[in-house]
C-alpha cells in the first residue's frame, strides 16, 4: 500500500483554510449582526423530554432583553447600517466558501 503524502498535504492544508474561513467569517458575521442592533434571539426547540423548557414568560423575558441590548447601542443609524451590511458581506463569504468546497468535490473528480 503506496500513500501519497503530497497530496494527503494538499487536502490537510485545504480542509484547515476552508474552516478557518468558514468559522472565522462566520463568528465576524455575528459579531458584526449584533455591533449592528440585529442579534439573533433563537427560541431553543421544545421537546417532550427536555430537561428544561423555557416557559412563556421566560421566552417574553430574553426578546425584552434582546430589544433592550438593542436600545443601548451608541451607534449611529449610518454605523449600524454599515455593520449589518458587513455582517452580510461575511455570511456570503461563509456561504460562498461552502458552496466552492462543495463543487470541488462534485466536479473534481
Amino acid at each position: 500500500m503506496l500513500i501519497n503524502w503530497e497530496a494527503f498535504l494538499h487536502v490537510f492544508v485545504a480542509a484547515l483554510v476552508g474552516a478557518t474561513i468558514v468559522v472565522t467569517s462566520y463568528a465576524l458575521g455575528l459579531r458584526l449582526l449584533v455591533r449592528g442592533g440585529r442579534p439573533p434571539l433563537v427560541a431553543p426547540a421544545e421537546f417532550t423530554d427536555a430537561i428544561t423548557v423555557l416557559s412563556d414568560k421566560q421566552r417574553r423575558r430574553a426578546e425584552k432583553a434582546v430589544a433592550k441590548a438593542a436600545k443601548k447601542n451608541p451607534l449611529s443609524e449610518g454605523q449600524k447600517r454599515v455593520s449589518l451590511i458587513g455582517a452580510y458581506a461575511c455570511f456570503g463569504v461563509c456561504a460562498a466558501a461552502v458552496l466552492g468546497a462543495l463543487l470541488l468535490i462534485l466536479f473534481n473528480h
